[in-house]
């Protein structure tokens, strides 16, 4: 397998991909697509052999901790899955100095919980490549499978039309947001006003939308799905927030993804995405998530290519 580029992400972390240029999310987009192709070509490689990955979980996983184990393993890597009761994660120790000893005995680390802060922390203190796994801000390697589950749908996907329905402040819709203006694909937010994402985000993916050419757009009118290439969605109550389950469901009823709701993009090309666990019938219906427009489960594959790739770009010269 053989990819270039001008700049390397060799020994780089990935937090939130503000910080990645369109270059780089492409190349990362680009060798995803080639270890897809080794994997499904039966061929066998050992490109992490000889190094070790802390997984640490404050978050339960099907799809992230199975897509890191098996990305990093089968390429001959150690993986050590670290929950919060295996580990002093800021509990009798500091999570600075915890930070310091993984660093020491860890070729990388994956972090998967609840606040941004600890995964920079981890980033600031191990001195090593750190992977936001997701956070109550951020998914990234969710967002690289996303775009390219799109990729293997309609090829480049530049100037398509991205709708999420649902929870604008979720971590999935606000990494969409961002990996869509950074690389030009035009992405539209349709939810309650009172769940917006955040106007300081807003603005940071409109900068970047200048250079790339996307169109970003926030509202509560479910009309905009019109001639959408892609209506994802996500669970109303997120992790952390069972308490507002009433809450949620109230906002967010009139936003569930139905076969009504596809149809009303005028395309038979549409897809339908979502990050998984869905909650059937409440965000989305059976009829979507189990129809022929639904690419769910090539999303879910999609996250080991991607986190692969990301793991192969930054640990392997």
């Amino acid at each position: 397998m053989e990819v270039t580029m001008a700049v390397s992400l060799y020994g780089r972390s990935l937090l939130r991909m503000l910080s990645h240029s369109p270059e780089e999310i492409h190349y990362l987009l680009d060798l995803a697509r080639k270890v897809k192709a080794e994997a499904k070509n039966g061929e066998i490689h050992q490109r992490f052999a000889g190094k070790t990955l802390a997984l640490l979980f404050e978050k339960r996983s099907t799809r992230t901790r199975c897509a890191f184990e098996t990305a990093f393993g089968e390429e001959g890597g150690h993986p050590v899955f670290l929950s919060t009761l295996d580990i002093q994660l800021g509990a009798k120790e500091s999570l600075e100095d915890t930070a310091r000893v993984l660093g020491r005995m860890f070729s990388a680390i994956q972090f998967r919980g609840f606040k941004q802060k600890t995964a920079r922390i981890l980033f600031e203190y191990s001195g090593v490549p750190v992977y936001n796994g997701l956070t109550d801000l951020y998914h990234p390697t969710q967002a690289l499978a996303d775009i390219m589950t799109m990729q293997e749908s309609f090829g480049d996907v530049k100037g398509k039309l991205l709708c999420f329905v649902g929870d604008g402040r979720n971590n999935v819709a606000r990494s969409l947001m961002v990996i869509c203006a950074k690389i030009g694909v035009h992405f539209t937010v349709i939810a309650p006003k009172e769940l917006f994402p955040d106007e300081d985000l807003i603005l940071n993916c409109a900068l970047f939308a200048e250079d790339s050419g996307a169109e970003i757009n926030v509202t509560s009118d479910i009309s905009a799905v019109k001639n959408a290439d892609a209506i994802y969605t996500d669970v109303w109550i997120s992790m952390g927030e069972e308490d507002k389950r009433e809450e949620r469901l109230r906002l967010l009823r009139p936003y569930q993804v139905n076969q009504a709701l596809m149809e009303k993009t005028g395309k038979d090309s549409t897809i339908f995405l979502h990050c998984l666990p869905a909650v059937r019938n409440e965000e989305v219906t059976d009829e979507v998530l189990d129809g022929e427009q639904s690419r769910a489960w090539d999303q879910a594959e999609n996250r080991k290519h991607t986190i692969k790739a990301v793991m192969l770009a930054t640990l392997v010269k």
